[in-house]
């Protein structure tokens, strides 16, 4: 449990409008900073002493290898505070620092040990990516103020996967926008971030072996207007990534410590590759990239040998591009309609074996399992695995798929708890508590989704990915949770930020912080106080919570 140990002890105004320079960061100089954050540490154990003061004078100390740490630090620091501090590798007498640290006393490689004395500061991580956490909680505790009182601060996430999943196939976000939710996972200590980049409503990364893809996939000429309508816009639209572009955000987000998965959703939404290449498909075509929304009945013609030399050359540049070592091959709402209906593929399945149904408690959304999609997915796990890269899929994969198999359950929990109890490695995220294009309030006036679920913020923070009802070894097996933003009616950036916040901020403390620590009421409280950063950042968020802030109308999104 969280423990304080020792009072208080807070100097005079008037003294502190002494020790510090002129500067905007004065306004701070009169409050504590506050250690109970977003998401909350394991263990906050309060010391006694003088506190330290965040002055101008004080300076970052870091080693060579920790030098991007260090600018990270002086960057928030300097946002957060207005104190613009210098770095320095060597100590100098009578300098006070905030020292930067690799250190063996911290066993989890993720974990960090925060310590504030009169003398300084002190981050020591397991990793670098520790000591960034570390920074994360200093920068979130001295936006309430620059006196720091004395703590230990002993903190490691729950797991080892935090994720948060963004599509930008049904409508395109830019570069820029795409940094700016990293920095968001960032200050979330989330790690993993779940990059959707094709679909049926437009292929978004540059395959240079397949131009088309760009040049006829990336376009539709036309976009279905509202929920569940006929009625089509006829405008034009397109946009995808240069492979300069995606590695440009691979750079951006690991130096944040942030792995970028790439998902190419396959063997079904594929209606924008088969626009592109129609021999790729069972009828030939002709095909067009997708207006409206769903699952549409068009998949990639499994029979057909030049369709695994397509997967194969688009996940060699995919691998390529991507140094993460899992690769999400999608794998969900895959109807068998066409392969029903084509001659070659009904042949295939004769000489097939039927797939286990590993799954079979749980209906599948389009039609029934088929052995031709576990043939298909066992062809494209193998072929990663000899690259020395490991599959992810959406649930439906685990019928028939090889014990190495990642599933990421999103039909509910139960299905990955399911698969964890047979040694799959599993993500949580259900629709009922991950989906955040979701509404998130019932009184839809300011709602900019139309999507159709409903999932508050107290949702959210009741998930609980390994509960005590798995067994030991299955709870080894859930690696974590995520949240996924499908974008069908996210038409602009300040939508998807608004969908995703503050949610996401109760999503951290579930891949974050122990169970036993969670306490729904001082979280709302410790999410006040984040969202003054959501502001700093312009960040548009939800405000059902503070009902007297100004909410957002309509004509903003």
């Amino acid at each position: 449990m969280i423990t304080r140990i020792g009072g208080r002890h807070l100097i005079g105004i008037s003294l502190i409008m002494c020790l510090l320079s002129y500067s905007p960061a004065r306004a701070l100089a009169g409050n504590p900073a506050d250690y109970e954050v977003v998401p909350l540490p394991q263990s906050i154990v309060m010391q006694k002493g003088e506190p330290f003061i965040l002055e101008a004078s004080v300076e970052i100390l870091a080693t060579a290898d920790l030098q991007q740490e260090a600018e990270f630090l002086k960057q928030y620091l300097k946002e957060v505070t207005w104190n613009d501090l210098p770095i320095v590798q060597k100590r100098t007498k009578k300098v006070r620092y905030i020292e930067l640290a690799i250190s063996p006393n911290v066993k989890e490689a993720e974990g960090y040990i925060l310590t504030v004395s009169q003398k300084g500061v002190s981050i020591q991580g397991g990793s670098t990516a520790g000591v960034f956490y570390g920074i994360q909680t200093l920068r979130k505790a001295v936006k309430e103020g620059l006196i720091m009182n004395p703590v230990v601060i002993t903190d490691a996430p729950r797991f080892t996967w935090r994720g948060m999943h963004l599509d930008c196939s049904r409508h395109f976000f830019s570069v820029d926008f795409v940094k700016k939710f990293i920095d968001l996972l960032a200050l979330h200590n989330m790690n993993r971030f779940h990059w959707h980049l094709t679909d049926d409503q437009g292929w978004r990364i540059e395959i240079k072996k397949w131009p088309k893809l760009i040049s006829v996939g990336s376009k539709r000429s036309g976009t279905i207007i509202g929920t569940n309508s006929d009625i089509d816009d006829g405008i034009p639209y397109g946009g995808y990534y240069t492979q300069d572009e995606a590695r440009e955000v691979v750079a951006y987000a690991a130096a944040r410590h942030i792995t970028v998965i790439p998902e190419i959703d396959m063997p079904g939404h594929m209606l924008a590759a088969l626009a592109s290449y129609p021999e790729l498909g069972c009828t030939g075509g002709p095909y067009q990239v997708g207006h409206y929304w769903g699952v549409y009945k068009d998949v990639l013609c499994v029979s057909n040998e030049r369709v695994y030399q397509f997967v194969e050359d688009v996940l060699t540049e995919i691998m390529d591009i991507f140094p993460s070592e899992v690769i999400h091959i999608g794998g969900d709402e895959t109807p068998t309609d066409k392969w029903l209906q084509c001659t070659r593929c009904q042949a295939l399945q004769k000489q097939l074996p039927a797939p286990q149904q590993a799954a079979e408690d749980f209906e599948p959304l389009t039609s029934k399992l088929s052995p031709l999609q576990a043939h298909f997915t066992k062809k494209v796990f193998d072929f990663l695995t000899s690259k020395g890269r490991r599959a992810l899929g959406w649930d439906e994969i685990l019928d028939g798929s090889p014990q190495s198999a990642m599933i990421m359950s999103w039909r509910g929990t139960e299905p990955g708890a399911k698969a964890a109890e047979t040694g799959h490695d599993v993500v949580m995220t259900p629709t009922t508590y991950c989906y955040f294009d979701y509404q998130q309030v019932k009184d839809t006036q300011f709602e900019p989704s139309r999507c159709g679920g409903f999932i508050p913020i107290e949702k959210v923070y009741s998930l609980d990915p390994a509960p005590d009802s798995l067994s030991v070894t299955a709870r080894e097996h859930i690696l974590g949770a995520q949240a996924n933003l499908w974008a069908e009616y996210m038409t602009n950036e300040a939508m998807v930020e608004y969908q995703a916040l503050p949610r996401m901020s109760a999503l951290s403390e579930v891949q974050w912080t122990q169970p036993e620590h969670k306490d729904y009421e001082a979280f709302k409280e410790r999410l006040t106080r984040l969202t003054r950063l959501y502001e700093l950042y312009h960040y548009q968020y939800a405000k059902h919570l503070w009902p007297d802030r100004q909410l957002p109308s309509r004509w903003q999104f």
